[in-house]
């Protein structure tokens, strides 16, 4: 449903100008639903984040291994870090399509928490099909690409979801 849906509604966004995000956020929150009804249980899952969610002045790059982070706090990496620690859960960054593909190849999840903005996740969710995944948009105060934020209480509670807790 997800092949055919994705497809049709960027056609139809095409035509309302302003509204992409909009259509892809539905996009995301229809997968979400359709996943949670699954009521999938694994303790194998990958959270994926993108690179943006690391504050842009820091002098280390998390884009190779995520736990170089010095978790000064001043992103939410470190938070996050320490969830998946907890869970003993696989944590990556991605800086794109291509390698967030890459690591899903590699890692092999049964379930994935991604977190994006619309555009990457609902491109991401067909990409992935039929595999799980939790969509959980990302909160962009300084605007696109920049400084990004996430709702660590959404990341626990896909956890959660998934059987992790």
């Amino acid at each position: 449903m997800l092949k055919v849906f994705y497809p049709v509604l960027m056609l139809v966004s095409a035509f309302w100008k302003g509204k992409k995000e909009t259509f892809q956020y539905a996009i995301i929150s229809m997968n979400n639903k359709l996943v949670r009804a699954e009521k999938t249980k694994t303790k194998r899952i990958l959270i994926l984040l993108p690179h943006c969610l690391q504050i842009d002045d820091c002098s280390i790059r998390l884009t190779h291994n995520i736990y170089n982070c010095k978790r000064c706090g001043r992103c939410e990496i470190k938070d996050l870090i320490e969830i998946t620690e907890q869970y003993r859960l696989n944590l990556f960054v991605a800086t794109g399509g291509t390698l967030a593909r890459k690591i899903v190849k590699e890692t092999a999840p049964e379930a994935i928490i991604a977190v994006a903005c619309e555009r990457d996740l609902s491109s991401g969710l067909v990409d992935t099909y039929p595999l799980p995944v939790l969509g959980i948009p990302n909160e962009r105060p300084f605007g696109p690409c920049f400084n990004t934020r996430v709702d660590l209480f959404r990341v626990k509670d896909a956890i959660a979801f998934f059987g992790s807790d």
